[in-house]
């Protein structure tokens, strides 16, 4: 699994910067992609970025997690690594136990 975290007002191409790598992807056949938004957190700048009726933060944390094959995940780093100024991506060793698109009976 590669992990992306960015900032969620990150851009590229007049889009958002997630939906962009999303797009991606997809057309570089990655077999899946998921976008998950960060209640809390910061990172290299030590900035907080926090979601809260008082104070409402308009760059939380995005989280894209990809899953593929690690040459595959590696290919696509090569396509993204020119675009991303500021985040983390890191790889994480899984185990896929099932994986389909819909099961018929």
């Amino acid at each position: 699994m590669l992990r992306i975290i960015i900032g969620e007002s990150d851009r590229h191409k007049r889009m958002h910067l997630y939906e962009w790598i999303v797009i991606r992807a997809r057309e570089c056949g990655i077999a899946g992609a998921t976008v998950l938004k960060g209640m809390m957190g910061y990172g290299a700048s030590s900035r907080m970025k926090i979601t809260s009726i008082l104070r409402l933060s308009e760059d939380l944390p995005v989280i894209i997690e990809l899953v593929d094959t690690r040459r595959m995940l590696e290919e696509f780093i090569e396509v993204i690594d020119p675009i991303i100024t500021d985040g983390l991506i890191t790889f994480e060793k899984m185990n896929i136990r099932i994986y389909r698109a819909g099961r018929k009976r």
